[in-house]
Protein backbone atom coordinates (compact mmCIF):
# COMPACT_ATOMS: atom_id res chain seq x y z
CA UNK A 1 0.00 0.00 0.00
CA UNK A 2 3.01 2.88 0.84
CA UNK A 3 4.72 1.54 -2.36
CA UNK A 4 1.51 1.80 -4.26
CA UNK A 5 0.92 5.80 -2.76
CA UNK A 6 4.65 6.37 -3.08
CA UNK A 7 4.47 6.01 -7.24
CA UNK A 8 1.42 7.78 -7.33
CA UNK A 9 2.74 11.08 -8.57
CA UNK A 10 5.19 11.82 -11.95
CA UNK A 11 8.10 13.04 -10.07
CA UNK A 12 7.82 9.83 -6.95
CA UNK A 13 7.19 7.45 -9.72
CA UNK A 14 10.92 8.79 -11.51
CA UNK A 15 12.52 8.55 -7.95
CA UNK A 16 12.12 4.80 -7.93
CA UNK A 17 13.38 4.06 -10.94
CA UNK A 18 16.36 6.41 -10.08
CA UNK A 19 16.60 4.22 -6.69
CA UNK A 20 16.98 1.05 -8.61
CA UNK A 21 19.45 2.65 -10.97
CA UNK A 22 21.81 3.36 -8.26
CA UNK A 23 21.40 0.07 -6.18
CA UNK A 24 22.39 -1.44 -9.71
CA UNK A 25 25.43 0.89 -10.14
CA UNK A 26 26.20 0.37 -6.65
CA UNK A 27 26.57 -3.45 -7.23
CA UNK A 28 23.70 -4.57 -4.79
CA UNK A 29 22.66 -6.76 -7.51
CA UNK A 30 20.64 -8.91 -4.54
CA UNK A 31 18.55 -6.05 -3.33
CA UNK A 32 17.77 -5.02 -7.09
CA UNK A 33 16.64 -8.59 -7.85
CA UNK A 34 13.90 -8.51 -5.10
CA UNK A 35 12.47 -4.70 -5.49
CA UNK A 36 12.84 -4.80 -9.59
CA UNK A 37 10.64 -8.07 -9.65
CA UNK A 38 8.27 -6.45 -7.29
CA UNK A 39 7.95 -3.45 -9.00
CA UNK A 40 7.08 -5.29 -12.03
CA UNK A 41 4.60 -7.28 -10.22
CA UNK A 42 2.81 -4.28 -9.70
CA UNK A 43 3.02 -2.89 -13.21
CA UNK A 44 1.21 -5.86 -14.62
CA UNK A 45 -1.27 -6.02 -12.05
CA UNK A 46 -1.75 -2.56 -12.71
CA UNK A 47 -0.03 -0.89 -16.01
CA UNK A 48 -1.01 2.69 -15.61
CA UNK A 49 1.87 3.02 -12.76
CA UNK A 50 4.91 2.72 -14.85
CA UNK A 51 5.21 4.08 -18.19
CA UNK A 52 6.93 2.30 -21.21
CA UNK A 53 10.89 3.60 -20.40
CA UNK A 54 10.59 2.51 -16.90
CA UNK A 55 9.18 -0.16 -17.13
CA UNK A 56 12.54 -1.01 -19.76
CA UNK A 57 14.59 0.23 -17.58
CA UNK A 58 13.17 -2.36 -14.75
CA UNK A 59 13.45 -4.86 -16.42
CA UNK A 60 16.70 -4.40 -17.92
CA UNK A 61 18.19 -3.74 -14.22
CA UNK A 62 16.34 -7.23 -13.01
CA UNK A 63 18.02 -9.05 -15.99
CA UNK A 64 21.17 -7.65 -14.95
CA UNK A 65 20.86 -8.95 -11.21
CA UNK A 66 19.43 -12.53 -12.56
CA UNK A 67 23.03 -12.33 -14.64
CA UNK A 68 24.80 -11.44 -12.03
CA UNK A 69 23.06 -14.80 -10.21
CA UNK A 70 25.01 -16.81 -13.32
CA UNK A 71 21.02 -17.68 -14.44
CA UNK A 72 21.74 -17.05 -18.21
CA UNK A 73 18.97 -18.52 -19.58
CA UNK A 74 16.42 -16.46 -17.12
CA UNK A 75 18.63 -13.76 -17.82
CA UNK A 76 18.70 -14.16 -21.59
CA UNK A 77 14.88 -14.12 -21.65
CA UNK A 78 14.38 -10.76 -19.33
CA UNK A 79 16.92 -8.90 -21.45
CA UNK A 80 14.57 -10.33 -24.37
CA UNK A 81 11.19 -8.78 -22.87
CA UNK A 82 12.78 -5.54 -22.12
CA UNK A 83 14.15 -5.37 -26.28
CA UNK A 84 10.05 -6.07 -26.74
CA UNK A 85 9.30 -3.48 -24.48
CA UNK A 86 11.53 -1.05 -26.47
CA UNK A 87 10.13 -1.53 -29.50
CA UNK A 88 6.58 -0.52 -27.56
CA UNK A 89 8.55 2.80 -26.39
CA UNK A 90 9.61 3.31 -30.07
CA UNK A 91 6.30 2.65 -31.40
CA UNK A 92 4.60 5.39 -29.11
CA UNK A 93 7.50 8.04 -28.99
CA UNK A 94 6.78 8.01 -33.02
CA UNK A 95 3.22 8.46 -32.97
CA UNK A 96 3.47 11.03 -29.60
CA UNK A 97 6.71 12.87 -30.00
CA UNK A 98 7.36 14.52 -26.44
CA UNK A 99 5.31 17.81 -25.50
CA UNK A 100 8.64 18.78 -23.50
CA UNK A 101 10.93 19.43 -26.11
CA UNK A 102 14.18 17.99 -27.00
CA UNK A 103 15.75 18.72 -23.61
CA UNK A 104 13.22 15.97 -21.31
CA UNK A 105 13.75 13.48 -24.13
CA UNK A 106 17.67 13.98 -24.08
CA UNK A 107 17.78 13.45 -20.41
CA UNK A 108 15.71 10.20 -20.69
CA UNK A 109 17.78 8.82 -23.16
CA UNK A 110 21.13 9.46 -21.55
CA UNK A 111 19.38 7.50 -18.05
CA UNK A 112 18.70 4.74 -20.18
CA UNK A 113 20.25 1.18 -20.38
CA UNK A 114 21.58 1.03 -23.95
CA UNK A 115 20.02 -1.10 -26.43
CA UNK A 116 23.10 -2.02 -27.83
CA UNK A 117 24.59 -2.84 -24.40
CA UNK A 118 21.75 -5.35 -23.94
CA UNK A 119 21.83 -7.23 -27.13
CA UNK A 120 25.63 -7.57 -25.96
CA UNK A 121 24.60 -9.30 -22.94
CA UNK A 122 22.33 -11.67 -24.72
CA UNK A 123 24.83 -12.84 -26.83
CA UNK A 124 26.72 -13.09 -23.72
CA UNK A 125 24.14 -15.09 -22.53
CA UNK A 126 24.02 -17.51 -25.55
CA UNK A 127 28.15 -17.67 -25.72
CA UNK A 128 28.13 -19.03 -22.26
CA UNK A 129 25.35 -21.34 -22.97
CA UNK A 130 26.87 -22.73 -25.98
CA UNK A 131 24.41 -21.16 -28.30
CA UNK A 132 26.84 -19.48 -30.66
CA UNK A 133 24.78 -19.48 -33.64
CA UNK A 134 22.16 -17.39 -31.65
CA UNK A 135 25.02 -15.16 -30.53
CA UNK A 136 25.90 -14.47 -33.50
CA UNK A 137 22.68 -13.83 -34.64
CA UNK A 138 21.94 -11.24 -31.84
CA UNK A 139 25.58 -9.16 -32.58
CA UNK A 140 24.90 -9.25 -36.26
CA UNK A 141 21.36 -7.52 -35.73
CA UNK A 142 23.26 -4.79 -34.33
CA UNK A 143 24.35 -2.67 -37.63
CA UNK A 144 28.09 -1.92 -38.38
CA UNK A 145 28.62 1.56 -37.32
CA UNK A 146 27.02 1.21 -34.25
CA UNK A 147 29.02 -1.65 -33.22
CA UNK A 148 31.69 -1.17 -30.25
CA UNK A 149 34.80 -2.81 -29.91
CA UNK A 150 34.03 -5.26 -27.11
CA UNK A 151 31.06 -6.16 -30.00
CA UNK A 152 33.34 -6.71 -32.64
CA UNK A 153 35.92 -8.80 -30.19
CA UNK A 154 32.94 -11.15 -29.30
CA UNK A 155 31.87 -11.49 -33.45
CA UNK A 156 35.49 -11.91 -34.39
CA UNK A 157 36.19 -15.21 -31.75
CA UNK A 158 32.32 -16.32 -32.74
CA UNK A 159 33.13 -16.44 -36.36
CA UNK A 160 36.32 -17.72 -36.06
CA UNK A 161 35.17 -20.26 -33.62
CA UNK A 162 32.36 -21.02 -36.17
CA UNK A 163 35.37 -21.03 -39.14
CA UNK A 164 33.76 -18.38 -40.84
CA UNK A 165 37.20 -16.90 -41.32
CA UNK A 166 36.52 -14.03 -43.56
CA UNK A 167 34.28 -12.75 -41.38
CA UNK A 168 36.51 -13.18 -37.97
CA UNK A 169 39.38 -11.03 -39.85
CA UNK A 170 37.12 -8.58 -40.97
CA UNK A 171 35.86 -7.97 -37.31
CA UNK A 172 39.51 -8.05 -35.68
CA UNK A 173 40.15 -5.55 -37.79
CA UNK A 174 37.61 -3.21 -37.09
CA UNK A 175 38.42 -3.81 -33.42
CA UNK A 176 42.04 -2.75 -34.40
CA UNK A 177 41.13 0.15 -36.33
CA UNK A 178 39.14 1.71 -33.28
CA UNK A 179 41.77 0.37 -30.19
CA UNK A 180 45.53 -0.07 -32.34
CA UNK A 181 46.45 -1.98 -29.23
CA UNK A 182 44.23 -4.64 -28.65
CA UNK A 183 46.92 -7.16 -28.55
CA UNK A 184 44.79 -10.02 -28.43
CA UNK A 185 43.06 -9.18 -31.38
CA UNK A 186 46.23 -9.08 -32.80
CA UNK A 187 47.27 -12.72 -32.01
CA UNK A 188 43.58 -13.30 -33.83
CA UNK A 189 44.27 -11.88 -36.99
CA UNK A 190 47.93 -13.44 -36.81
CA UNK A 191 46.18 -17.06 -36.14
CA UNK A 192 43.93 -16.69 -39.17
CA UNK A 193 47.09 -16.49 -41.49
CA UNK A 194 46.71 -12.61 -42.15
CA UNK A 195 50.66 -11.48 -42.94
CA UNK A 196 52.59 -9.86 -40.03
CA UNK A 197 53.89 -7.10 -41.96
CA UNK A 198 49.70 -5.78 -42.68
CA UNK A 199 48.83 -6.39 -39.22
CA UNK A 200 51.85 -4.18 -37.83
CA UNK A 201 50.72 -1.32 -40.66
CA UNK A 202 46.92 -1.33 -38.83
CA UNK A 203 49.38 -0.13 -35.52
CA UNK A 204 52.06 1.75 -37.02
CA UNK A 205 50.55 5.59 -36.54
CA UNK A 206 50.29 4.90 -32.76
CA UNK A 207 53.71 3.12 -32.39
CA UNK A 208 55.57 6.18 -33.97
CA UNK A 209 53.13 8.97 -31.39
CA UNK A 210 53.71 6.73 -28.48
CA UNK A 211 57.14 6.89 -26.44
CA UNK A 212 58.45 3.57 -25.17
CA UNK A 213 56.41 1.52 -28.29
CA UNK A 214 59.37 0.35 -30.42
CA UNK A 215 59.12 -2.80 -29.09
CA UNK A 216 55.60 -3.94 -30.13
CA UNK A 217 56.31 -4.57 -33.62
CA UNK A 218 59.10 -6.96 -32.84
CA UNK A 219 56.11 -8.60 -30.74
CA UNK A 220 54.01 -8.87 -33.30
CA UNK A 221 56.74 -10.43 -35.83
CA UNK A 222 57.60 -12.75 -33.12
CA UNK A 223 53.90 -14.05 -32.94
CA UNK A 224 53.56 -14.13 -36.29
CA UNK A 225 56.81 -16.56 -36.98
CA UNK A 226 54.68 -18.89 -33.73
CA UNK A 227 51.81 -19.19 -36.10
CA UNK A 228 53.77 -19.49 -39.01
CA UNK A 229 55.22 -22.55 -37.61
CA UNK A 230 58.76 -20.93 -37.56
CA UNK A 231 59.55 -22.06 -34.17
CA UNK A 232 63.06 -21.31 -34.12
CA UNK A 233 63.05 -17.39 -35.44
CA UNK A 234 60.35 -17.08 -33.26
CA UNK A 235 62.24 -18.26 -30.17
CA UNK A 236 64.99 -16.17 -30.97
CA UNK A 237 62.84 -12.88 -31.65
CA UNK A 238 61.45 -13.27 -28.27
CA UNK A 239 64.43 -13.97 -26.52
CA UNK A 240 65.95 -10.72 -28.11
CA UNK A 241 62.24 -9.46 -26.72
CA UNK A 242 62.89 -10.40 -23.15
CA UNK A 243 66.66 -9.86 -22.91
CA UNK A 244 65.63 -5.74 -23.05
CA UNK A 245 65.51 -4.52 -19.80
CA UNK A 246 61.73 -3.03 -20.01
CA UNK A 247 60.82 -6.35 -20.95
CA UNK A 248 62.65 -8.21 -18.39
CA UNK A 249 61.14 -11.11 -16.76
CA UNK A 250 57.64 -9.89 -18.08
CA UNK A 251 55.44 -12.96 -16.84
CA UNK A 252 53.25 -13.16 -20.99
CA UNK A 253 56.62 -13.43 -22.60
CA UNK A 254 58.00 -16.15 -20.88
CA UNK A 255 54.99 -18.25 -21.07
CA UNK A 256 54.78 -17.01 -25.12
CA UNK A 257 58.30 -18.23 -24.80
CA UNK A 258 57.91 -21.87 -22.87
CA UNK A 259 54.46 -22.13 -25.46
CA UNK A 260 57.31 -21.78 -28.60
CA UNK A 261 59.79 -24.19 -26.97
CA UNK A 262 57.04 -26.67 -26.56
CA UNK A 263 55.54 -26.29 -30.40
CA UNK A 264 59.32 -26.98 -31.35
CA UNK A 265 59.93 -29.67 -28.79
CA UNK A 266 62.58 -28.15 -26.42
CA UNK A 267 60.68 -30.08 -23.43
CA UNK A 268 63.98 -29.18 -21.50
CA UNK A 269 64.18 -25.06 -22.47
CA UNK A 270 60.15 -25.17 -21.91
CA UNK A 271 59.38 -26.46 -18.79
CA UNK A 272 62.71 -24.15 -17.42
CA UNK A 273 60.69 -21.28 -19.05
CA UNK A 274 57.56 -21.58 -17.35
CA UNK A 275 59.06 -22.59 -14.37
CA UNK A 276 60.51 -19.02 -14.24
CA UNK A 277 57.01 -17.41 -14.87
CA UNK A 278 55.64 -19.55 -12.52
CA UNK A 279 58.04 -17.92 -9.38
CA UNK A 280 57.65 -14.60 -10.97
CA UNK A 281 53.49 -14.80 -10.57
CA UNK A 282 52.68 -17.44 -8.22
CA UNK A 283 49.13 -17.19 -8.77
CA UNK A 284 49.49 -17.71 -12.71
CA UNK A 285 47.03 -20.20 -14.46
CA UNK A 286 47.73 -19.41 -18.48
CA UNK A 287 50.05 -22.25 -20.01
CA UNK A 288 49.91 -24.19 -16.64
CA UNK A 289 48.08 -26.98 -19.06
CA UNK A 290 51.05 -26.90 -20.89
CA UNK A 291 53.21 -27.10 -18.21
CA UNK A 292 51.38 -29.79 -16.30
CA UNK A 293 51.30 -32.32 -19.09
CA UNK A 294 55.08 -31.79 -19.50
CA UNK A 295 55.96 -33.19 -16.38
CA UNK A 296 53.89 -35.43 -16.32
CA UNK A 297 55.35 -36.72 -19.65
CA UNK A 298 58.30 -36.51 -17.91
CA UNK A 299 57.36 -38.77 -15.50
CA UNK A 300 56.97 -36.38 -12.47
CA UNK A 301 53.42 -37.11 -11.23
CA UNK A 302 53.79 -35.92 -7.37
CA UNK A 303 55.04 -32.30 -8.78
CA UNK A 304 51.75 -32.38 -11.25
CA UNK A 305 49.34 -33.69 -8.31
CA UNK A 306 50.89 -30.57 -6.62
CA UNK A 307 50.61 -28.09 -9.07
CA UNK A 308 46.68 -29.27 -10.28
CA UNK A 309 45.38 -28.77 -6.34
CA UNK A 310 47.49 -25.45 -6.23
CA UNK A 311 45.49 -24.65 -9.54
CA UNK A 312 42.14 -25.49 -8.20
CA UNK A 313 42.53 -23.12 -5.02
CA UNK A 314 43.42 -20.38 -7.54
CA UNK A 315 40.26 -20.66 -9.96
CA UNK A 316 37.94 -24.08 -10.47
CA UNK A 317 36.40 -22.04 -13.66
CA UNK A 318 39.41 -22.16 -15.72
CA UNK A 319 40.11 -25.73 -17.92
CA UNK A 320 43.73 -25.65 -17.10
CA UNK A 321 43.52 -27.04 -13.65
CA UNK A 322 40.85 -29.94 -14.72
CA UNK A 323 43.76 -30.78 -17.76
CA UNK A 324 46.73 -31.22 -15.50
CA UNK A 325 44.56 -33.15 -13.14
CA UNK A 326 43.75 -35.45 -16.26
CA UNK A 327 47.36 -35.73 -17.34
CA UNK A 328 48.38 -36.99 -13.80
CA UNK A 329 45.24 -39.30 -14.30
CA UNK A 330 46.37 -40.53 -17.74
CA UNK A 331 49.61 -41.19 -17.18
CA UNK A 332 48.45 -42.94 -14.18
CA UNK A 333 46.89 -45.28 -16.76
CA UNK A 334 43.07 -44.21 -15.01
CA UNK A 335 41.98 -43.43 -18.43
CA UNK A 336 38.02 -42.93 -17.60
CA UNK A 337 39.16 -40.39 -15.47
CA UNK A 338 41.27 -38.51 -17.67
CA UNK A 339 38.52 -38.72 -19.96
CA UNK A 340 36.17 -37.23 -17.37
CA UNK A 341 38.30 -34.60 -16.80
CA UNK A 342 39.10 -33.94 -19.97
CA UNK A 343 35.53 -33.49 -20.72
CA UNK A 344 35.14 -31.42 -17.48
CA UNK A 345 37.82 -28.74 -18.93
CA UNK A 346 36.37 -28.36 -22.54
CA UNK A 347 33.20 -27.47 -20.60
CA UNK A 348 34.79 -25.15 -19.42
CA UNK A 349 36.68 -23.55 -22.20
CA UNK A 350 36.14 -25.36 -25.86
CA UNK A 351 38.85 -23.78 -27.30
CA UNK A 352 41.48 -25.56 -24.70
CA UNK A 353 43.60 -27.27 -27.53
CA UNK A 354 45.28 -29.21 -24.22
CA UNK A 355 41.86 -30.46 -23.07
CA UNK A 356 40.83 -31.67 -26.65
CA UNK A 357 44.24 -33.45 -27.04
CA UNK A 358 43.96 -35.20 -23.35
CA UNK A 359 40.16 -36.33 -23.92
CA UNK A 360 41.41 -37.31 -27.35
CA UNK A 361 44.22 -39.87 -26.06
CA UNK A 362 42.25 -40.80 -23.30
CA UNK A 363 39.39 -41.84 -26.05
CA UNK A 364 42.40 -43.51 -28.31
CA UNK A 365 43.51 -45.62 -25.05
CA UNK A 366 40.35 -46.77 -24.55
CA UNK A 367 39.98 -47.92 -27.87
CA UNK A 368 37.85 -45.27 -28.72
CA UNK A 369 39.64 -44.52 -31.29
CA UNK A 370 36.79 -42.69 -33.95
CA UNK A 371 36.01 -40.59 -31.03
CA UNK A 372 39.29 -39.64 -30.58
CA UNK A 373 39.68 -38.43 -34.35
CA UNK A 374 37.54 -36.04 -33.78
CA UNK A 375 39.16 -34.32 -31.13
CA UNK A 376 42.25 -34.60 -32.85
CA UNK A 377 40.54 -32.82 -36.05
CA UNK A 378 38.96 -30.16 -33.91
CA UNK A 379 42.51 -29.10 -32.09
CA UNK A 380 43.90 -29.27 -35.12
CA UNK A 381 41.71 -26.50 -36.79
CA UNK A 382 42.15 -24.20 -33.39
CA UNK A 383 45.99 -24.79 -33.44
CA UNK A 384 46.81 -25.87 -37.39
CA UNK A 385 50.52 -25.29 -36.43
CA UNK A 386 50.82 -27.25 -33.28
CA UNK A 387 52.79 -30.70 -34.70
CA UNK A 388 51.33 -32.98 -31.23
CA UNK A 389 47.54 -32.42 -32.80
CA UNK A 390 48.87 -34.25 -35.81
CA UNK A 391 50.51 -36.65 -34.23
CA UNK A 392 47.94 -37.62 -32.13
CA UNK A 393 45.32 -37.75 -35.18
CA UNK A 394 48.27 -40.31 -37.25
CA UNK A 395 48.77 -42.39 -34.07
CA UNK A 396 44.85 -42.98 -34.52
CA UNK A 397 45.03 -43.30 -38.14
CA UNK A 398 47.86 -46.12 -37.57
CA UNK A 399 45.75 -47.75 -34.54
CA UNK A 400 43.24 -48.45 -37.07
CA UNK A 401 45.24 -49.54 -39.75
CA UNK A 402 44.79 -46.51 -41.85
CA UNK A 403 48.01 -46.34 -43.08
CA UNK A 404 47.27 -44.56 -46.63
CA UNK A 405 45.49 -41.58 -44.25
CA UNK A 406 48.21 -41.34 -42.29
CA UNK A 407 50.66 -41.07 -44.73
CA UNK A 408 48.44 -38.33 -46.60
CA UNK A 409 48.42 -36.24 -43.36
CA UNK A 410 51.82 -36.64 -42.68
CA UNK A 411 53.06 -35.59 -46.41
CA UNK A 412 50.80 -33.08 -45.81
CA UNK A 413 52.44 -31.52 -42.64
CA UNK A 414 55.46 -32.08 -44.39
CA UNK A 415 54.62 -29.68 -47.44
CA UNK A 416 53.13 -27.18 -45.24
CA UNK A 417 55.16 -26.60 -42.51
CA UNK A 418 58.62 -27.25 -44.27
CA UNK A 419 61.75 -30.15 -44.02
CA UNK A 420 61.89 -29.36 -40.37
CA UNK A 421 63.15 -32.13 -37.42
CA UNK A 422 59.44 -32.49 -36.15
CA UNK A 423 57.60 -32.90 -39.69
CA UNK A 424 60.71 -35.25 -40.49
CA UNK A 425 60.26 -37.65 -37.79
CA UNK A 426 56.53 -37.14 -38.43
CA UNK A 427 57.08 -38.66 -42.07
CA UNK A 428 59.21 -41.03 -40.71
CA UNK A 429 57.12 -42.67 -38.22
CA UNK A 430 54.36 -43.26 -40.79
CA UNK A 431 57.12 -44.76 -43.04
CA UNK A 432 58.11 -47.33 -40.12
CA UNK A 433 54.75 -48.97 -40.85
CA UNK A 434 55.52 -50.32 -44.47
CA UNK A 435 58.05 -52.42 -44.96
CA UNK A 436 58.32 -51.38 -48.37
CA UNK A 437 59.36 -47.46 -47.14
CA UNK A 438 61.71 -48.45 -44.21
CA UNK A 439 64.89 -47.40 -46.48
CA UNK A 440 63.27 -44.29 -46.89
CA UNK A 441 62.07 -43.62 -42.70
CA UNK A 442 66.08 -44.30 -42.24
CA UNK A 443 66.62 -41.09 -45.21
CA UNK A 444 64.15 -39.13 -43.34
CA UNK A 445 65.44 -39.50 -39.58
CA UNK A 446 69.00 -39.22 -40.56
CA UNK A 447 68.01 -35.63 -42.22
CA UNK A 448 66.49 -35.14 -38.95
CA UNK A 449 69.38 -35.64 -36.54
CA UNK A 450 70.84 -33.96 -38.38
CA UNK A 451 69.13 -30.61 -37.70
CA UNK A 452 68.73 -31.64 -34.12
CA UNK A 453 71.25 -34.62 -32.44
CA UNK A 454 69.23 -34.01 -29.23
CA UNK A 455 65.58 -34.33 -30.59
CA UNK A 456 64.77 -37.23 -28.50
CA UNK A 457 61.62 -38.33 -30.84
CA UNK A 458 63.81 -39.14 -34.05
CA UNK A 459 66.21 -40.47 -31.77
CA UNK A 460 63.67 -42.95 -30.21
CA UNK A 461 62.34 -43.88 -34.13
CA UNK A 462 66.07 -44.53 -35.62
CA UNK A 463 67.03 -46.98 -32.41
CA UNK A 464 63.48 -48.61 -33.23
CA UNK A 465 64.97 -49.14 -36.77
CA UNK A 466 68.32 -50.17 -35.29
CA UNK A 467 66.62 -52.55 -33.63
CA UNK A 468 64.55 -54.21 -36.24
CA UNK A 469 67.52 -54.45 -38.81
CA UNK A 470 69.38 -56.00 -35.16
CA UNK A 471 72.16 -53.52 -35.94
CA UNK A 472 72.63 -53.39 -31.66
CA UNK A 473 76.00 -51.66 -30.91
CA UNK A 474 75.45 -49.04 -33.95
CA UNK A 475 71.88 -48.29 -31.29
CA UNK A 476 73.98 -48.30 -28.36
CA UNK A 477 76.16 -45.96 -29.41
CA UNK A 478 73.08 -43.54 -30.79
CA UNK A 479 71.54 -43.69 -27.40
CA UNK A 480 74.52 -42.84 -25.09
CA UNK A 481 75.64 -39.79 -27.22
CA UNK A 482 72.13 -38.71 -27.10
CA UNK A 483 72.02 -39.68 -23.11
CA UNK A 484 75.34 -37.46 -22.63
CA UNK A 485 73.85 -34.50 -22.80
CA UNK A 486 70.09 -35.38 -21.27
CA UNK A 487 68.61 -37.72 -19.26
CA UNK A 488 65.56 -39.35 -20.67
CA UNK A 489 63.19 -42.50 -19.09
CA UNK A 490 62.55 -43.93 -22.96
CA UNK A 491 65.91 -43.59 -24.04
CA UNK A 492 67.84 -44.88 -20.84
CA UNK A 493 64.79 -47.95 -21.13
CA UNK A 494 66.09 -48.51 -24.75
CA UNK A 495 69.66 -48.57 -23.83
CA UNK A 496 68.95 -51.21 -21.39
CA UNK A 497 66.89 -53.23 -24.26
CA UNK A 498 70.11 -52.97 -26.67
CA UNK A 499 72.04 -54.25 -23.89
CA UNK A 500 70.40 -57.12 -23.38
CA UNK A 501 70.40 -57.76 -26.95
CA UNK A 502 74.23 -58.13 -26.39
CA UNK A 503 74.30 -60.05 -23.05
CA UNK A 504 75.17 -57.22 -21.03
CA UNK A 505 72.75 -57.33 -17.91
CA UNK A 506 74.59 -55.37 -15.54
CA UNK A 507 74.87 -52.40 -17.29
CA UNK A 508 71.34 -53.20 -19.22
CA UNK A 509 70.25 -53.33 -15.19
CA UNK A 510 71.00 -50.08 -14.18
CA UNK A 511 69.58 -48.37 -17.33
CA UNK A 512 66.39 -49.81 -15.85
CA UNK A 513 66.81 -48.73 -12.72
CA UNK A 514 67.41 -45.04 -13.97
CA UNK A 515 64.82 -45.03 -15.66
CA UNK A 516 62.08 -46.19 -13.15
CA UNK A 517 64.21 -43.28 -10.81
CA UNK A 518 63.06 -40.56 -13.69
CA UNK A 519 59.90 -42.39 -14.45
CA UNK A 520 58.62 -45.19 -11.77
CA UNK A 521 55.18 -45.80 -13.62
CA UNK A 522 57.32 -47.09 -16.43
CA UNK A 523 56.10 -50.20 -17.03
CA UNK A 524 58.25 -51.51 -20.02
CA UNK A 525 61.58 -50.89 -17.52
CA UNK A 526 59.29 -53.08 -14.85
CA UNK A 527 58.84 -55.71 -17.56
CA UNK A 528 62.47 -55.40 -18.91
CA UNK A 529 63.50 -56.43 -15.39
CA UNK A 530 61.00 -59.33 -15.08
CA UNK A 531 62.80 -60.43 -18.75
CA UNK A 532 65.96 -60.76 -17.26
CA UNK A 533 64.85 -62.40 -14.18
CA UNK A 534 63.34 -65.37 -16.20
CA UNK A 535 65.98 -65.54 -18.64
CA UNK A 536 68.35 -65.86 -15.14
CA UNK A 537 66.45 -68.95 -13.68
CA UNK A 538 66.89 -71.12 -16.54
CA UNK A 539 70.96 -70.37 -16.46
CA UNK A 540 70.73 -71.22 -13.04
CA UNK A 541 69.21 -74.43 -13.23
CA UNK A 542 71.89 -75.59 -16.23
CA UNK A 543 74.66 -74.63 -13.77
CA UNK A 544 73.03 -77.18 -11.11
CA UNK A 545 72.21 -80.00 -13.57
CA UNK A 546 75.66 -79.65 -14.88
CA UNK A 547 76.86 -80.32 -10.85
CA UNK A 548 75.39 -83.74 -10.79
CA UNK A 549 78.26 -85.61 -10.40
CA UNK A 550 79.61 -83.07 -7.26
CA UNK A 551 78.53 -84.39 -3.79
CA UNK A 552 74.66 -83.87 -2.22
CA UNK A 553 76.08 -80.64 -0.37
CA UNK A 554 77.52 -79.26 -2.74
CA UNK A 555 73.87 -79.20 -4.61
CA UNK A 556 72.27 -78.46 -2.07
CA UNK A 557 74.09 -75.40 -1.65
CA UNK A 558 73.60 -74.41 -5.19
CA UNK A 559 69.83 -74.59 -4.62
CA UNK A 560 69.75 -72.32 -1.41
CA UNK A 561 72.14 -69.47 -3.40
CA UNK A 562 69.53 -69.98 -6.43
CA UNK A 563 66.20 -69.23 -4.19
CA UNK A 564 68.15 -66.21 -1.90
CA UNK A 565 69.08 -64.83 -5.52
CA UNK A 566 65.49 -64.63 -6.45
CA UNK A 567 64.43 -63.31 -3.12
CA UNK A 568 67.15 -60.73 -3.85
CA UNK A 569 65.33 -59.81 -7.52
CA UNK A 570 62.00 -59.95 -5.64
CA UNK A 571 62.95 -57.40 -3.53
CA UNK A 572 64.48 -55.33 -5.85
CA UNK A 573 61.60 -55.66 -8.67
CA UNK A 574 59.01 -54.38 -5.51
CA UNK A 575 61.18 -51.56 -4.64
CA UNK A 576 61.06 -49.94 -8.29
CA UNK A 577 57.77 -50.83 -8.62
CA UNK A 578 57.19 -48.37 -5.53
CA UNK A 579 59.41 -45.90 -6.45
Amino acid sequence: IYIYIYIQSNRLKMNVIDHVRDMAAAGLHSNVRIISSLLLTMSTNNPELFSPSQKYQLLVYHADAIFHDKEYRNAACKYNMALQQKKVLSKISKVRPSSTGGTTSAVQAQNFPSEIEVKYKIAECYTILKLDKDAISVLEGIPSRQRTPKINMMLANLYRKAGQERSAVTSYKEVLRQCPLALDAIIGLLSLSVKGAEVASMTMDVIQSIPNLDWLSVWIKAHAFTHGGDNQRAINTICSLEKKSLLRDNVDLLVTLADVYFRAGDTKNSILKFEQAQMLDPYLIKGMDVYGYLMAREGHLEDVEVLGGRLFNISDQHAEPWVISGCHSFYSKRYSRALYLGAKAIQLNSNSVQALLLKGVALRNMGRVQEAIIHFREAMRLAPCRLDCYEGLIDCYLASNGVREAMGMANNIYKTLGANAQTLTILATVCLEDPMTQEKAKTLLDKALAQRPDYTKAVVKKAELLSREQKYEEGIALLRNTLANQSDCVLHRMLGDFLVAVNDYQEAMDQYSIALSLDPNDQKSLEGMQKMEKEESPTDATVELDGDDMEGSGEEGDLEGSDSEAVQWADQEQWFGMQ
